[in-house]
């Protein structure tokens, strides 16, 4: 952008900025079949309120505010438009009326599917995601045996180019499931000069920003943790955001399962692993502190995307899960720069119970775990959706030889793959990360077969072999 068009954009925005709002009222009910629902919470993405027990609401609002828009509750189908995109807001009028079906099997048991990082950067980028993924999203989909499935996009749908949206949507509607989506970095209209205006075309697209919904016994949050200034972004929530969140929180029971979900990981480990001192802004949401305290009452997962890799850390009393990207390391080729496989997380929820697993897209479900000999000779494994309490044991010509080691090191394919200025061929900048999920033992002299078991916490067995020494 010309300076002179950025200094006239600013301009403009500082203007508008300066327009007084004036306050707006908002009467309506949420209701199911002609009978109100009671206890909904409506919001302008600011102010709070519950439905009265007739379904009806009355919000006090502001001509700034764009939407009105439900947490819809447990029990009804998240309504949708035409694409599958969830439709959960309308746009702020004197009057709104929100109908909901109920879901015809229960929601208490419920499926939800996390794709971190789709970021398709152009029609042949997209035409691979429909191709490659969406059959195998199909397939998880298909095995959930009539339960309820939800879908979430963690952000960075697009690399810059927005116009591929409706290849998105498409997608999508292909899929027949709902889908809420969090917006990313390269979700952004980044000739924007402020952040307000930053996500007008994904709010054209996918409605209000942040947004809650519950789903059984769990409540669901969907935030915007991108800040846009106009020459970048950072890791950051807006105290517009964390106001709204407070008051949403407020009608949830403390001790409830929440899964809050972001596209930048709220602390991660990815930069301190890659050698410095701590998380940059642009790797962390850099006030966390405040969010910490908002979930402190309850049990909480966070799911995010962004670094492109697979991690579990646990800290603040909540367990953050950064999940791998479907599309890699930047569809460049089969696996992320941390050897995690392209793919995504399947979150299998009974009340308030929470169990995944991570899938790779054309591997089935029990591929969990890659091993490799490396050049010195140990012996490699890649225990990609890791957390400390799986257990990882080495057997040797079937003889079980105890916990392999686990530390930091790079992915030996990702070396091979990524590593060189020439590698990979389409995204030349990609370079191995350090990760923490490897594990590490040198089998003993004469060995011939070597097997890794990789028990994660839940009692699920994985394993893979390789010959080590003449047959």
């Amino acid at each position: 952008m010309r300076r002179r068009d950025f200094l006239h954009l600013a301009a403009a925005s500082a203007v508008g900025a300066l327009v007084p709002s004036r306050p707006a009222r908002v009467r309506g009910v949420v209701r199911s079949a002609g009978k109100g629902i009671a206890g909904v919470a409506v919001s302008d993405g600011r102010t709070v309120v519950g439905t009265a027990s007739d379904g009806t609401f009355e919000l006090v609002t502001t001509s700034e505010r764009e939407f009105v828009q439900i947490a819809v509750p447990s029990g009804y189908r998240i309504p949708t438009h035409p694409c599958g995109t969830a439709r959960f807001y309308a746009p702020v009028a004197p009057e709104a009326v929100f109908d909901l079906e109920p879901l015809p099997v229960s929601d208490e048991r419920h499926t939800l599917l996390a794709l971190g990082d789709i970021q398709t950067e152009d029609r042949e980028e997209m035409g691979w995601f429909h191709e490659r993924s969406v059959p195998d999203l199909l397939e998880t989909i298909g095995r959930q045996e009539n339960r309820h499935v939800v879908g979430l996009a963690l952000g960075d749908l697009m690399f810059d180019d927005l116009s591929l949206y409706p290849r998105y949507e498409e997608s999508v509607r292909r899929m027949g499931v709902p889908f809420f989506q969090v917006i990313g970095n390269h979700d952004l209209d980044q000739e924007a000069a402020v952040d307000e205006d930053s996500t007008r075309t994904f709010t054209r697209h996918f409605g209000p920003r942040y947004a809650s919904f519950d789903r059984g016994a769990v409540h669901y949050v969907i935030l915007d943790d991108v800040f846009w200034n106009g020459e970048g972004y950072l890791g950051y929530l807006d105290a517009d955001q964390l106001a709204w969140l407070s008051a949403d929180l407020a009608l949830v029971e403390k001790g409830r399962t929440v899964v809050v979900a972001t596209h930048i990981p709220l602390q991660g480990s990815h930069d301190v692993r890659q050698g410095r001192k701590k998380p940059t802004p642009t790797m962390s949401v850099t006030n966390r502190e405040l969010l910490f305290r908002l979930l402190e009452p309850y049990r909480v997962h966070v799911l995010a995307g962004h670094t492109h890799e697979s991690e579990h850390l646990f800290h603040h009393g909540l367990h953050e899960h950064v999940a791998g990207a479907i599309c890699g390391a930047w569809w460049s080729g089969p696996i992320c720069a941390d050897g995690t496989p392209n793919g995504y997380a399947v979150y299998d929820v009974k009340g308030e119970e929470v169990t995944w697993r991570y899938k790779a897209v054309g591997r089935p479900e029990d591929h969990q775990i890659r091993v490799e000999r490396a050049d010195d000779g140990e012996i490699v494994a890649n225990v990609w959706d890791w957390d400390p309490k799986w257990e990882v044991v080495l057997y040797v010509d079937g003889a079980r030889r105890g916990a392999m080691e686990r530390r930091n090191g790079r992915d030996p394919l990702s070396v091979r793959l990524h590593r060189g200025p020439d590698l990979p061929e389409r995204r030349k900048w990609v370079e191995p990360y350090v990760t923490a999920h490897l594990f590490f033992a040198k089998p003993p002299d004469g060995a011939r077969d070597v097997r890794v078991e990789a028990t994660d916490r839940f009692g699920r067995v994985s394993t893979a072999s390789i010959a080590v020494g003449p047959a």
